[in-house]
């Protein structure tokens, strides 16, 4: 049979063992191009001068009709275990035979009926073994629910459930922040009634939550007409809440507070303002 290298166009003579180490890939010996030799590959070179041998086109699998050998299957050989305390069969029965008379004595099970049944011990998981993967899969859950406390604790049930556990322990349960749920229900900006050059910006803060949130800090824009920034002020919570023990309970759930600020009045472009929580 041969074959054509599609990089240099060398044609091979081979043989079945060559396609079947590699399965049809073989390596050019003249520029050492791998390639698929079943692609060109042919029984006979076609008459000279020969420039490139046929390609096959990919098709069905041929089906091969006569069997040029067929080898006999090996038999197996069957092993019967012989016991010699076993008594000896009883020779064939012919036809010509009287029937055999049944005696009280003989047992009509089989020998093998008798073998007791070896026992398979099957290995059981240590005691300790199922304690420490109990243990540690607790400390995994642990973990998982420390990490995502915040987002947890805005389900009531877990919180209250969290609330329980905490009045025993002793312990205070974090503060979820979501400041998407903090409005503004009214706002405003005059000049200072005492003092000139500033302004006096007010506005009230509410928690639409079903939880209580940390006070946020305000973060207070001012923009002239064309929305370009002049000014911009953040507040932190201790600046607009003088009570520790509220700061400390934080915004309860449907909760309002007042926001009290004085700055400095940045001019008479400064005709829009913008709050901000962070």
């Amino acid at each position: 049979m041969y074959s054509q290298c599609p990089e240099c166009l060398a044609i091979f003579k081979l043989g079945a063992t060559n396609l079947a180490i590699a399965h049809g890939r073989v390596r050019c010996g003249s520029c050492a191009a791998e390639f698929d030799a079943l692609a060109t590959l042919s029984e006979d070179l076609p008459p000279e001068p020969v420039t490139d041998l046929l390609r096959h086109a990919p098709g069905k699998p041929p089906m091969l009709a006569v069997p040029a050998l067929r080898p006999q299957a090996p038999q197996r050989e069957l092993f019967v275990s012989f016991d010699p305390a076993a008594p000896a069969p009883a020779p064939a029965r012919r036809a010509t035979d009287p029937e055999p008379v049944p005696h009280a004595s003989l047992d009509p099970a089989p020998s093998f009926a008798h073998a007791r049944s070896a026992r398979v011990r099957v290995p059981r998981a240590g005691l300790g073994w199922v304690a420490g993967s109990s243990v540690l899969a607790l400390l995994l859950a642990l973990q998982l629910a420390w990490l995502s406390r915040e987002s947890l604790m805005r389900y009531e049930r877990v919180r209250a459930t969290a609330q329980w556990v905490c009045e025993r322990l002793a312990c205070e349960l974090p503060i979820v922040r979501d400041h998407g749920r903090i409005t503004l229900l009214a706002r405003d900006v005059r000049p200072h009634p005492s003092v000139a050059g500033a302004l006096v910006i007010s506005a009230t803060l509410a928690n639409r939550g079903e939880f209580s949130q940390p006070f946020p800090t305000v973060e207070i824009t001012l923009a002239d007409p064309n929305e370009k920034r002049i000014a911009m002020r953040r507040f932190a919570p201790t600046e607009y809440v003088s009570d520790t023990a509220t700061l400390g309970q934080g915004l309860a759930p449907g909760a309002s507070a007042p926001l009290s600020f004085e700055v400095e009045d940045p001019g008479k472009n400064a005709v829009a303002f913008e709050f901000k929580f962070l």
